[in-house]
């Protein structure tokens, strides 16, 4: 499905009419009623890597939607990107894969009114399409002589899996430590690792590339994935316009289409 100029004008109108009723959170002023249902310019999206896929697809079809506007998206981990946004990058949209990075931006009054939860995500083992190390559980990651690389710790992939280990009593011996998803991920394809700890729908992009195996531990955490504007952001409306096609039908197909859940 596509993101329609129908929807998006039409939720730019009612968030024009309602801006001058609402307050914004940090110490951003609230949005100006401009009375244009139009959007327009450039909006700068920082989102976690896990969403490469999506949010091109989503930008791709609100651009083609909306002549006259440009979506500029940086992937990278959610602590990575926060961190930037706290030095000062510009950004008008985070989305994060994790609500622990999304509050820290919260914390430090640098997001506009309320973050909203918009897909859920759950982990799983790639392999190399052979399976040279013959993993069939979360326990054989830690079997010795196996090559297994993860997320860093302060990444959102890392943290869900040092949950996971402190749940199970297993715990891991990476060989690297990666800053995002997709890194681990190259390394599996690559076949530098034997396995990694990647998310569903990493696996589901990948195609046969790797090769995906669920593990019950995974249940243990759910990774919820908000998305806000940013305080500091230049472009308002048309910030406001793309979370609105992020959460609308048409992304939410987008997104569960890969794997994505609904929180």
């Amino acid at each position: 499905m596509k993101i329609t100029r129908t929807n998006v004008a039409a939720l730019l109108a009612a968030g024009a009419l309602t801006a001058g009723l609402t307050g914004c959170g940090g110490d951003a002023a609230p949005a100006p009623a401009t009375g244009s249902a139009k959007p327009a310019g450039t909006v700068t999206v920082f989102a976690a890597a896990s969403l490469k896929s999506t949010f091109t697809k989503i930008a791709t079809d609100f651009e083609t939607a909306n002549p006259g506007t440009k979506v500029t998206l940086t992937f990278a981990g959610s602590s990575d990107l926060v961190t930037q946004i706290i030095q000062g990058a510009q950004a008008d949209v985070f989305a994060s894969a994790d609500t622990k990075n999304m509050t820290k931006l919260t914390d430090a009054k640098l997001v506009d009114g309320t973050a909203t939860n918009f897909a859920t995500n759950v982990l799983q083992i790639a392999v190399p399409p052979s399976n040279p190390a013959n993993i069939a559980t979360f326990a054989d990651l830690a079997k010795p002589g196996v090559k297994v690389v993860v997320c860093a710790p302060q990444v959102s992939c890392g943290s869900a899996i040092e949950t996971i280990e402190r749940a199970v009593g297993t715990t891991l011996a990476p060989v690297s430590e990666e800053s995002s998803v997709t890194d681990v991920l190259g390394k599996v394809t690559s076949q530098e690792a034997d396995a990694g700890l990647v998310y569903v729908t990493d696996v589901k992009t990948a195609g046969d590339k790797v090769k995906g195996i669920p593990f019950p531990e995974s249940d243990k955490v759910v990774n919820t994935y908000p998305i806000a504007m940013v305080g500091a952001s230049k472009n308002r409306e048309l910030a406001k316009a793309f979370i609105a096609a992020v959460t609308s039908a048409e992304g939410k197909k987008i997104l569960s289409d890969v794997g994505f859940g609904t929180p």
